[in-house]
């Protein structure tokens, strides 16, 4: 795992974004946020179990279809399952340890 601070790469909604293996975060203050440090470490187990290209494509197209449900950008995005598991879970600082295989479909 890598952390680089790239601020410019952020919408004023969005702290980290993860592709294996880097955690891209806002600004300084953010890589002190252990809670958000480990939302984006969730994400780096679904992509290691994924792999990165599927990873992104199931992302996309769940994203596609929440906003289409949806229709409103911020509600799909909420609703992707692996951002409902990296939500869920992000204060369980154990639940790595304990997480079982492809556990974000639990969200579906």
């Amino acid at each position: 795992m890598f952390i680089i601070i790239f601020p410019k790469l952020f919408t004023k909604n969005f702290r980290g974004l993860t592709v294996f293996p880097f955690i891209f975060l806002k600004d300084k203050a953010t890589k002190e946020n252990q809670i958000v440090i480990f939302h984006e470490r969730i994400h780096l187990r679904q992509q290691l179990e994924m792999l990165w290209i599927p990873f992104f494509l199931w992302y996309v197209i769940e994203f596609l279809i929440r906003w289409i449900k949806y229709k409103d950008a911020h509600l799909a995005y909420m609703n992707i399952s692996f951002e409902r598991e990296a939500y869920s879970n992000e204060s369980n600082f154990d639940y790595l340890k304990k997480r079982s295989f492809w556990r974000f479909t639990k969200y579906l």
